[in-house]
């Protein structure tokens, strides 16, 4: 078995804090807007496209026949994104629990850490800049030895975002990873989950202190459930325990 050369993470509610502020953007737009969701609809949609997840509502609501179905999806998106813009612009931005630390362990081991979202370039680069992240990245936004994080992929660089694993294959290639069994993925919602499955990780991982609760992610498939990604560090040093025994 090949040794772990890469960590995908999600962003919000994996590696920065998130206490619901996305849903509540998203439930603002959409009252604005004339879209009628639910809560528990907004959370279970956590982690996809944003766009993607307006396009679905939308069509729910009024059908994907409906003659003003793409306007109304576009100006939801827009009002969406203006209250997103805004919310992390005027409010501070704070590293889960245990994220720096867990960075500092991957980066000990020479494992790359790639951030991939649902969130379009715009707003990753807002969050990005606030955690002083976006430090040592370059115009492609690939890092290097002196960078906390080694590649950031948003959802509208790739054809589609999550559940699908283009974010990942994308990751994968920025950083010369071939072989999908030496990546580990990791987030908060099931989303995250099927993205890691789908891309043919080794792993792909859940953490429960984040939009999602245990209960809510253990119902999906999953290699792991973590209180909090520091917790990562020992399914590493599992790796490389089976990987030293094969080798003996």
């Amino acid at each position: 078995m090949t040794p772990i050369k890469l960590v995908v993470f999600d962003m919000a509610g994996t590696t920065f804090q998130d206490r619901h502020e996305v849903e509540m953007c998203f439930l603002e737009a959409a009252s604005h807007t004339g879209l009628s969701v639910s809560p528990e609809r907004v959370l279970a949609l956590q982690g996809y496209s944003k766009i993607y997840v307006f396009e679905l509502l939308w069509t729910e609501m009024i059908g994907e026949k409906h003659k003003d179905l793409k306007e109304l999806v576009d100006n939801s998106y827009q009002v969406f994104c203006e209250i997103l813009e805004n919310h992390y612009h005027t409010n501070n931005i704070f590293p889960t629990d245990g994220c720096i630390e867990i960075f500092d362990y991957l980066k000990s081991k020479s494992i790359k850490i790639a951030l991939t979202t649902g969130f379009y370039r715009k707003v990753t680069n807002i969050i990005l800049g606030k955690l002083g992240w976006l430090e040592g990245l370059n115009e492609q936004y690939i890092g290097g030895k002196n960078s906390i994080i080694h590649v950031s992929i948003a959802s509208d660089e790739v054809t589609k975002g999550r559940p699908e694993p283009f974010m990942i294959h994308k990751a994968m290639k920025m950083l010369n990873v071939h072989d999908s069994t030496s990546v580990i993925n990791i987030g908060d919602t099931p989303s995250d989950l099927k993205s890691g499955i789908k891309a043919g990780c080794r792993m792909s991982l859940g953490v429960t202190n984040g939009t999602h609760k245990r209960s809510q992610l253990s119902i999906h498939r999953n290699d792991g459930l973590l209180n909090n990604i520091l917790e990562l560090k020992q399914y590493i040093k599992n790796a490389d325990r089976v990987l030293s025994h094969e080798k003996v």
